[in-house]
């Protein structure tokens, strides 16, 4: 056996393993704090960029889906509002029915003209107030319709439709000035609103039709998110269990490792005893 005091080639290898053991300790105790396996790209180059563009992919649908809702609230709103001015017509058609009736006296008729009259201002401030966030599909403001995000690539819009509700508009087609005080202008008016009842209904059905598909499609870009989510954490998440096993046994390896540089740098003094 050849000890030497100037080279202690022993305590150099013990400390090299030393230093390996702390650098994998270093590592894993990187992904157990973080819970990844990738952090950043000096981990994994190509699961990270992977990664970041998916998580590029999850924020842009977050997105999607406050567009989406804010849809799904002007679209409930208006379905409100538009089920409240079918009701109101369905009034006003008894009150002109009862105006067509030629027999009833001028105190009946202008009683009648007067109910008929505060429905319509009703119908007048129900299309005004169905706003959400200052959007109104009911009132005439809005030209067309209003598109809204469907995908992450901002390519693609899912539209909700225009559907006039105003008085003297492409539904209710009776004008703002209409009067039910003689049973002639009553039955002008009853023929009017026959068509604005059915006009109106039908209008109430494309846009129930619209709101479900808004919202539908509101499920799968959650669902879509959900899935990229997962995905990505497949994709950088670290194995918790095996992680935790690894850094146990590293502890024990760089505990062993410490004891055995301090057994090779003891070496040298065996040196100094046969010189007693």
């Amino acid at each position: 056996m050849s000890i030497g005091v100037n080279n202690n080639q022993a305590a150099l290898v013990a400390l090299q393993n030393l230093n390996r053991t702390q650098e994998e300790l270093t590592s894993v105790q990187r992904r157990v704090s973080t819970g990844r396996s990738v952090n950043d790209a000096k981990d994994n180059a190509s699961v990270w960029s992977i990664a970041q563009k998916q998580r590029g992919d999850i924020g842009a649908l977050g997105a999607v889906k406050m567009s989406l809702d804010r849809a799904s609230s002007i679209g409930n709103v208006s379905m409100i509002a538009g089920t409240a001015i079918s009701d109101l017509l369905v009034q006003m058609k008894e009150k002109v029915t009862a105006a067509m009736d030629s027999s009833i006296d001028t105190v009946s008729r202008t009683a009648l003209n007067n109910d008929f009259r505060a429905l319509l201002a009703q119908i007048k401030s129900t299309a005004q107030n169905a706003s959400f966030d200052g959007a109104n599909i009911l009132d005439g403001s809005v030209a067309v319709g209003i598109a809204f995000l469907s995908n992450a690539d901002a390519n693609s819009t899912i539209t909700l439709a225009v559907q006039s509700m105003s008085i003297g508009g492409s539904n209710i087609t009776f004008s703002a000035g209409s009067t039910i005080l003689t049973s002639t202008l009553a039955n002008s008016v009853m023929t009017k609103l026959t068509a604005s009842v059915i006009k109106v209904n039908s209008a109430m059905g494309s846009m129930g039709a619209q709101v479900k598909q808004i919202e539908a499609h509101n499920v799968f870009v959650s669902k879509l998110s959900d899935a990229l989510e997962t995905g990505v954490s497949h994709l950088v998440d670290a194995d918790m269990a095996k992680e935790s096993a690894r850094l146990q046994a590293l502890n024990v390896k760089q505990q062993l490792g410490a004891q055995s540089l301090s057994i090779a740098n003891q070496a040298p003094q065996i040196v100094l005893k046969l010189f007693q």
